[in-house]
């Protein structure tokens, strides 16, 4: 039995001393990490490139992080984007995971929390579905793969960020249920970062833009008026 190969960390930042700090924990924790500090080379390398996720600084010379994390969301959506900054304004957190950012780190960091924070989008990313696409009992259904942070409808991968599958999940775990804007921020955002009701809006549009992916005239996550959200599906006909 051959075993896996090391994952491939992009490592974009450009403080050499701080890429360098977490390349060297990564070696240690048996990644293989890969250094670029100027925006300008992130898309041509990955163009070659097979990373299996990228830590993406925000400020850099060049081509800025949230430009990148929009470039690569485009090219390839399952691609794990986690990023690093040292503006924490409501603005660059919102935009950053507007984005579709995975996870969100501010700097100053452990290097550690950094691998472990890697560690669980690589988790989440790389779990295999359970269901396949048209395998039976699936037809019809939403279900959640908590193992890899999945959701599945009909079997198939909606590939959720982690925020997105948070916010999912709350809802489906109290069907009917109505959940204002405040009480689904605090599931989303356990450490209590400062964001704007309209966060909860952005992800709850990308939420229903990837259901409808795959059931466009079915409705599962409805708006209340002045209240909130709740998750209440459709029957089948």
């Amino acid at each position: 039995m051959t075993e896996a190969s090391p994952s491939r960390i992009l490592i974009v930042e450009d403080e050499p001393k701080i890429a360098r700090l977490i390349g060297d924990y990564l070696t240690g924790s048996g990644y293989m990490p890969h250094h670029l500090d100027h925006g300008d080379e992130v898309m041509p390398w990955l163009n070659d490139q097979q990373p299996d996720l990228v830590l993406l600084d925000l400020m850099l010379p060049g081509t800025d992080g949230l430009v990148l994390c929009r470039q690569i969301r485009d090219r390839w959506p399952q691609l794990p984007v986690i990023m690093l900054t040292a503006r924490v304004e409501e603005v660059d957190r919102l935009l950053g995971l507007e984005l579709g950012a995975d996870d969100y780190i501010c700097k100053p960091f452990s290097p550690r929390e950094v691998v472990a924070r890697i560690k669980a989008v690589l988790r989440r990313s790389q779990a295999l579905p359970q269901d396949r696409p048209g395998a039976p009992g699936t037809q019809g259904a939403l279900v959640l793969n908590e193992d890899g942070w999945q959701a599945l409808a009909d079997g198939q991968d909606l590939a959720l960020t982690a925020v997105e599958y948070k916010l999912l999940k709350v809802m489906m775990d109290a069907q009917g249920r109505i959940f204002s804007r405040d009480q689904l921020m605090d599931h989303m955002y356990r450490d209590h970062r400062i964001v704007s009701e309209r966060t909860v809006d952005s992800h709850i549009k990308k939420l229903r833009k990837k259901i409808a992916g795959v059931w466009p005239e079915r409705e599962v996550i409805r708006s209340i008026y002045g209240v909130g959200y709740k998750y209440e599906p459709e029957p089948l006909d």
